[in-house]
């Protein structure tokens, strides 16, 4: 029985989106994910990273960077914070579901950095306080990710 993992390492080029909105929140979660990519052996120059907007333009960048076939994967970071409306329910929502489609679609891994939290206290804690950085844990997935899909397109028996 064979069994594959996929490992942080080098993987080729990495595209990191970030949403502007709740930039003092996003900021740390880019820093958080350049350095996953950078305990995983990548060079700044393999690393391309493309601001937009809002959480919602996050969806449209992974699906164009996807598109052009040039990364290994993507990580998209952003972060909706509750407010009094609904809001954050369609952003949060559509957001997630256009990135899930982008992998499933053009077939490049996505590392999921959207933090959807009650409270701006609650995203800094996700980005870089008490619960760690989900920057560096999107980046992470994305990595391990297009390393196992390069074992499987290599290694993997066909049936």
């Amino acid at each position: 029985m064979a069994e594959y993992s996929g490992r942080l390492r080098q993987v080729g080029r990495v595209a990191i989106v970030v949403s502007r909105y709740n930039e003092l929140v996003t900021s740390r979660l880019l820093d958080g994910a350049r350095s996953c990519c950078a305990e995983a052996g990548l060079a700044d120059g393999a690393i391309d990273v493309f601001w937009v907007p809002g959480a919602f333009e996050l969806v449209g960048a992974a699906d164009a960077l996807a598109e052009r076939g040039t990364y290994a994967c993507i990580v998209a970071l952003g972060a909706v914070v509750r407010g009094e409306t609904p809001h954050f329910d369609f952003v949060a929502g559509e957001t997630s579901r256009g990135l899930g489609e982008v992998v499933l679609r053009r077939s490049v891994p996505v590392g999921f950095g959207l933090l959807t939290v009650d409270t701006l206290a609650q995203a800094q804690e996700r980005a870089g306080g008490a619960a760690g950085n989900k920057g560096y844990e999107a980046a992470e997935a994305a990595i391990r990710s297009a390393d196992l899909r390069s074992q499987i397109r290599a290694d993997a028996p066909r049936h």
